[in-house]
């Protein structure tokens, strides 16, 4: 079973999580604080990670940043603020997904499944390799082993960051709205989705671009949306 790590300084709203998770048949690893969060990564196979911004110690976004040196598990940031810039905060330091507080149980754990299967899909539980290699100049993903690189320098992508990626270099010309980008991606109705999707495309820009200012291979089409330009 999937073992899913839940860190809130909330013991009450962990094991509310809990009972959810291991209803559905997750293994929950609980902790109250970031340090302990990354203590029980340490020692423990995790699939992916409930993180609440505001804790005590080391908060969300300082756990996420280091849980992100080393891994590319999904993480679902909890926050008990509403404002977009709380969620472009945790999607530009590597979160996955968010949920706002208070939230609906069954509405996380649809989450959670949602981002274990993106996951797998990836290719980083085990999937068996597909073989495929796309390239567009200087810019090459391998769907074998789920390594982008760049002029033969590798590049690290969160899972969402290079689901993104793929769909844009598989159809190199081809602009794609925001909200196509977002439905295939995330598989679900495109509902104020612009933030969330900006903010995975300008993070990709960043490892991608030398000049993401002037990128040459991921272009914004005004008005429209987003593309890979063909090399």
């Amino acid at each position: 079973m999937p073992n899913i790590l839940v860190c809130d300084d909330d013991k009450e709203i962990v094991e509310a999580i809990d009972i959810y998770l291991t209803g559905e048949g997750f293994q929950v690893i609980k902790a109250y604080d970031g340090f302990e969060a990354l203590e029980l990564l340490e020692k423990n196979e995790v699939d992916l990670m409930i993180l609440d911004v505001m804790m005590p110690g080391l908060d969300g976004i300082r756990t996420t940043l280091k849980v992100r040196e080393s891994s590319s598990i999904p993480i679902i940031i909890l926050s008990a603020k509403s404002e977009d810039t709380d969620k472009i905060l945790g999607l530009n330091i590597g979160a996955d997904d968010y949920i706002t507080k208070p939230f609906n149980p069954l509405e996380l754990v649809a989450r959670v499944k949602s981002q274990l299967r993106r996951y797998t899909q990836l290719g980083n539980m085990n999937q068996q390799p597909t073989g495929t290699v796309f390239k567009c100049g200087g810019l090459s993903i391998n769907d074998d082993n789920k390594e982008v690189s760049v002029d033969d320098e590798l590049i690290k992508l969160t899972p969402i960051e290079y689901n993104i990626l793929l769909l844009l270099v598989r159809n190199a010309g081809k602009v794609f709205s925001i909200d196509e980008i977002y439905e295939q991606i995330w598989n679900e109705e495109a509902i104020g989705a612009d933030n969330t999707v900006a903010v995975h495309i300008r993070h990709i820009r960043e490892k991608i671009e030398i000049n993401p200012r002037e990128p040459r291979y991921l272009k914004v089409v005004w008005g429209v949306g987003y593309k890979i330009e063909k090399q």
